[in-house]
């Protein structure tokens, strides 16, 4: 059994300062202020947050593995695992845009995994193929396109269930695709409109066709990001966005991707409820070791190269990958970088980043009874966070992990 003394605790929707929690086997058991210590395993916080494991829903490698390289369960663990190093315990591994094959090799990989930590790898995010070409960005061009006749019903056929998000682009589906799509995918699949010219009718069409059984697009992916922008007299899928008042999307926040002022316009219009953040992340440097990520990476004409930040205020600790086209690729960071970014540099509200970083990506993925709260009865993967927002220690299940 553990104690936490003295922390500042993230409870959802607040932070309560001089707050103790109570985990036993795995799990919350107990909120609350000068809670007995006898025969628990105290830790004095010294009013560190203490927050829950961070969710991040888009990242392709870990410290060595990328998901299209190696689509394996060991791959899988290994992304998980340097994730959850730098506090994010829940992660969906992603796959860029490849070929049926791959992608079914990689469901069954991650479907292994998350048998085994069903909170933790709760599914795969597939990034494609299904784009329009024009917003592929540094997608393999070899490998974006529509859906191949009887493809779908492929894909649909075996491990449905592990696809938990879709990205892909409306516009270039055909009315029967759109159909197939809506009635072969598994109700735990979200789909997420992304690197996609849609215009904004298109995009309105999209979003206003979600309904409870899920059949349309709910999400979208990396604001601003490989999407049609926003224009007087064209709007554009960033104008739906703003626009539709339920759809909710993913924000690269790295310091690259978006501009600071981009991403407060974001939670201004959005707020935390419809905004949550991704890391984006094709690598990740090791922990405590002071080596950046990997320095170059080729798949095929996948070809990426790290490219260190310039030490300016406004950007995180790491970098950033851009490929041989000079197209940005990419990030090095973790979720808890783009965490503290969005505080630091931005200037958002700790309480909502906190919420955008944990309880809105849990409840995309139907784990918000789960995790992405402290809360009795949650499940106890945690994180203590310095004034710096920096992390200091991690628990999974309980289990201190670093």
């Amino acid at each position: 059994m553990l104690l936490f003394k003295n922390a500042t605790v993230f409870t959802g929707g607040t932070l309560q300062p001089n707050t103790d929690v109570w985990v036993e086997d795995g799990r919350i058991s107990a909120i609350g202020h000068d809670l007995d210590p006898a025969n628990h395993n105290v830790i004095d916080c010294q009013g560190d947050y203490l927050v829950p494991g961070l969710i991040d829903l888009q990242l392709y490698g870990g410290v060595q593995e990328f998901l299209n390289e190696n689509p394996t369960p060991e791959a899988v663990r290994h992304i998980w695992l340097s994730h959850a190093r730098r506090g994010s315990t829940t992660v969906l591994p992603t796959m860029h845009s490849t070929s049926l094959e791959e992608m079914q090799r990689a469901m069954a990989a991650v479907k292994i995994v998350r048998d085994e930590q069903p909170l933790h790898v709760p599914g795969i995010h597939l990034e494609g193929p299904y784009f329009n070409p024009i917003k592929r960005g540094a997608h393999r061009a070899a490998f974006v396109r529509p859906p191949a006749e009887g493809e779908l019903e492929a894909l649909f056929s075996h491990d449905a269930d592990v696809i938990s998000i879709l990205t892909l682009a409306p516009e270039i589906l055909s009315t029967a695709q759109r159909e197939t799509l809506y009635r072969l995918k598994h109700p735990n699949t979200r789909l997420s409109l992304g690197h996609s010219n849609a215009t904004y009718a298109e995009a309105m069409q999209a979003f206003d066709e979600a309904n409870a059984d899920g059949a349309g697009f709910g999400l979208a992916t990396h604001l601003y990001n490989a999407m049609r922008g926003f224009e007087s007299r064209e709007p554009g899928i960033v104008g739906a966005i703003f626009d539709q008042g339920a759809v909710v999307t993913s924000l690269v926040a790295d310091g690259y991707h978006c501009a600071p002022a981009a991403i407060r316009l974001a939670h201004r219009v959005l707020g935390p409820n419809r905004l949550f953040l991704i890391s984006d992340a094709l690598f990740v440097p090791p922990v405590g070791s002071g080596a950046g990520p990997r320095a170059t990476f080729a798949l095929g004409d996948f070809v990426v190269k790290y490219l260190p930040g310039t030490g300016q205020p406004d950007e995180p600790l790491h970098g950033r990958y851009g490929n041989n086209e000079g197209k940005l690729a990419g990030t090095a960071v973790s979720l808890s970088d783009c965490l503290r970014f969005c505080v630091k540099t931005v200037g958002l509200p700790l309480v909502d980043v906190l919420r955008m970083t944990t309880e809105i990506p849990a409840k995309q993925i139907g784990l918000t009874h789960q995790i992405g709260k402290i809360d009795v009865g949650y499940t106890a993967n945690l994180v203590r966070l310095n004034n710096l927002l920096n992390v200091q220690t991690v628990w999974v299940n309980g289990e201190q992990l670093i």
